[in-house]
């Protein structure tokens, strides 16, 4: 904990790899195919549709958790730690049923938090590095180790955590025999292409949301396609897509973009100093 005179840097701190990767506007992106690796779990994508009104909140729920992420990252311990506490106490209530076997469960189990888990970091490091953030082999190794720390805020053993890209290689090739695209999942595809939306603005949904959603489908791994039963281009055009995307976003001025709310990284650079400012150039350092 930060002493009076020490400004707190929270969980991770300027000097991470995921400080600086968090700020990147690929993470929207990364975010959006997070959402359609996950569902590809019916345990854990059955937890979420019994549990909340997500066709007609969708928009408020990725918010939620991108002010989850925000704080987790940027913020401070105190502020981390009470948005883990608050995670872990609405998930303890609440539970889903299997409509085939009528069996009912906790949507807290280890391991539906644990695929949760996975399924992000896995989107955001496969997203930011193919799109052309750079990023070694052993710094994406640290960062999934850091992020034991996040999992720990929802509940989950750190020990119990895939900790380098090949323990969470494994872990996916453990899990996928327990994958398939039910009715929920693609409930989430059909949202995804086209959340409702006033009628004034579903040209710009045809024309910006529905390329980044194509996109992050794209982008999902061979075995989700064929999960879902939709093709995708081939994995170098997906390459070439996603850099000329993250090369376009990261034209748009780093302020710009932050100003946003709820402003995570302004507020943390206004708590640390200029010199906190997330970079990919500081990824190395």
């Amino acid at each position: 904990m930060a002493s009076r005179s020490t400004p707190d840097p929270g969980l991770f701190g300027p000097a991470s790899v995921t400080w600086q990767m968090h700020g990147d506007p690929m993470m929207w992106v990364a975010g959006v195919r997070a959402l359609y690796l996950q569902a590809l779990h019916p345990r854990a994508v059955r937890g979420v549709m019994q549990n909340s009104d997500f066709r007609q909140d969708a928009w408020g729920r990725l918010m939620r958790t991108a002010d989850f992420v925000g704080t987790t990252t940027y913020g401070t311990t105190e502020a981390a730690e009470k948005a883990g506490a608050r995670v872990r106490k609405i998930h303890a209530r609440l539970t889903a049923t299997d409509p085939e076997t009528g069996e009912r469960y906790g949507v807290d189990e280890p391991a539906l938090l644990l695929w949760i888990h996975c399924a992000e970091i896995d989107s955001y490091l496969h997203v930011l590095r193919r799109s052309g953030f750079p990023l070694t082999d052993a710094q994406a190794d640290r960062y999934i180790g850091e992020h034991r720390v996040g999992a720990r805020l929802v509940g989950l053993d750190p020990g119990a955590v895939p900790g380098d890209r090949a323990e969470l290689a494994a872990y996916f090739a453990r899990v996928r025999p327990e994958l398939a695209a039910g009715p929920e999942a693609h409930t989430v595809d059909d949202f995804l292409l086209r959340p409702p939306t006033h009628p004034l603005l579903v040209p710009a949904r045809e024309v910006l949301w529905r390329r980044v959603a194509e996109l992050a489908y794209a982008s999902l791994p061979p075995y989700a396609h064929a999960l879902y039963g939709r093709p995708a281009p081939r994995p170098a055009t997906v390459t070439r897509r996603l850099r000329a995307t993250g090369t376009l976003l990261r034209c748009v001025p780093a302020r710009l973009r932050w100003q946003l709310p709820p402003k995570h990284v302004l507020r943390a650079m206004a708590r640390l100093g200029p010199g906190a400012r997330p970079a990919p150039y500081k990824v190395g350092r």
